[in-house]
């Protein structure tokens, strides 16, 4: 699982913190990200500032209707977001929420004024001698300042590949990054043997899951009242409505062809208005992290229908392990990491082929025991654990890896 450059030699680090530059923003996204569900763990041990996202592309308000609400509303969570400051969540774990302009244009300025922010957020914190983790390739531009002890580039996802994003800048970035990196963490096997010659030392940890919150919503089949309502079979989607990963086409024509069938979609959506219109389709937008489980424990089968896109075949989606600790059946589009959890599912790759797989596994009994023992040994606390060996072979000897991470 490891590549070491022969001309980079370890040596004893000390750390008195991290600081983690995150993928995605603690007050409105998925919680149950890599990144959030790690620094929680490790921040019962040391403390943690999680930065949130520093944003990969400026956004502009469009010219449709869809473009110019996707615009406000994204503005208007960046500036509550930034409006919080500095907040300690729990344990040692603490979120900042930096100003900072996205985007070529605003990489100098971050440089500038987003590292010190950042450095004296962290000293209130006692941070001095920071173990930096980047997922947000922005988070390259803070490093001077920072002076950390090592760096750790979480790659689970192919950001260059973001649509949204300025390709060229996050590609620079992100070979910056690996040229910094004294390790780099992968979850997708393809992409980390793709990358091995061009990192220090890499390391394999896919997703986890939290087994107990997702086995326990399983077993007592909550029902949140938007769903109830319902009429059986439900199948349901739960997460993010996006051009880079969903297939609209493909869904489209699968919840077209079972008019019987209701299809609850749970998640944001920037996809253009009207891009759905069926009766059977209830599309019921976002829900904190903490009812997720319950909205997915609600359906009688679950879904993925991933497009072929550069960011699907590089990432190890979250929702497959919690769709699996849920127990329900599920169909899915192939994909490079479905792995050694292809048992646990249907893969179906054309409209035709994941309706009748939905119509068949909607019609006979279905034991879920099966699904979670392929996930009985993926739990977060797990994953912290191979993480904390990982820091421990790096020299930061702080990091003892029998200690437990867990609660």
């Amino acid at each position: 699982m490891t590549a070491l450059n022969t001309q980079s030699e370890l040596r004893e680090r000390d750390f008195d913190g991290i600081i983690c530059f995150g993928g995605e923003d603690w007050w409105y996204h998925n919680r149950g990200h890599f990144d959030f569900q790690i620094m929680r763990r490790l921040a019962r041990h040391w403390p943690v500032l999680f930065v949130n996202s520093l944003g990969v592309r400026l956004p502009t308000p469009g010219t449709t209707t869809q473009d110019r609400r996707l615009f406000a509303a994204r503005i208007a969570r960046k500036l509550k977001s930034f409006g919080r400051g500095l907040v300690t969540i729990e344990n040692k774990f603490s979120v900042l929420s930096p100003l900072t302009v996205p985007g070529g244009a605003g990489q100098k300025l971050t440089a500038w004024a987003t590292g010190p922010q950042i450095r004296l957020a962290a000293r209130s914190l006692g941070i001095r001698k920071p173990l930096v983790w980047v997922h947000c390739p922005a988070g390259v531009t803070c490093l001077d300042a920072l002076n950390p002890a090592a760096v750790v580039l979480q790659r689970t996802d192919r950001f260059e590949a973001f649509p949204e994003g300025d390709g060229a800048l996050l590609t620079a970035q992100i070979a910056e990054l690996k040229r910094r990196a004294d390790l780099v963490v992968y979850c997708n096997q393809d992409l980390l043997e793709e990358e091995r010659g061009s990192v220090q030392r890499s390391q394999l940890i896919g997703h986890g899951v939290e087994l107990d919150r997702f086995v326990a919503a399983g077993t007592r089949r909550a029902e949140p009242a938007d769903v109830a309502s319902l009429p059986r079979p439900r199948v349901g989607f739960i997460g993010g409505i996006d051009a880079h990963t969903f297939d609209p086409d493909l869904f489209l024509a699968v919840a077209g062809s079972l008019p019987d069938v209701s299809f609850a979609m749970v998640g944001g959506c920037s996809l253009a208005d009207g891009w759905c219109t069926l009766a059977n389709v209830h599309r019921l937008g976002r829900r904190p992290y903490d009812q997720v489980a319950d909205y997915m424990a609600a359906m009688d089968a679950l879904i993925m229908p991933w497009n072929r896109s550069d960011w699907i075949k590089a990432c190890n989606p979250v929702k497959l392990k919690e769709y699996l600790a849920i127990g329900r059946p599920v169909v899915t589009t192939d994909f490079p990491a479905l792995g050694a959890w292809r048992s646990g599912v249907v893969v179906a790759d054309t409209a035709a082929s994941f309706a009748a797989a939905l119509r068949h596994v909607l019609a006979e009994p279905h034991d879920p025991a099966a699904q979670r023992r392929l996930v009985a040994t993926e739990s977060w606390d797990a994953k912290a654990q191979q993480l904390a060996q990982a820091l421990y072979d790096l020299g930061l000897r702080q990091v003892q890896p029998g200690a437990a991470l867990a609660a």
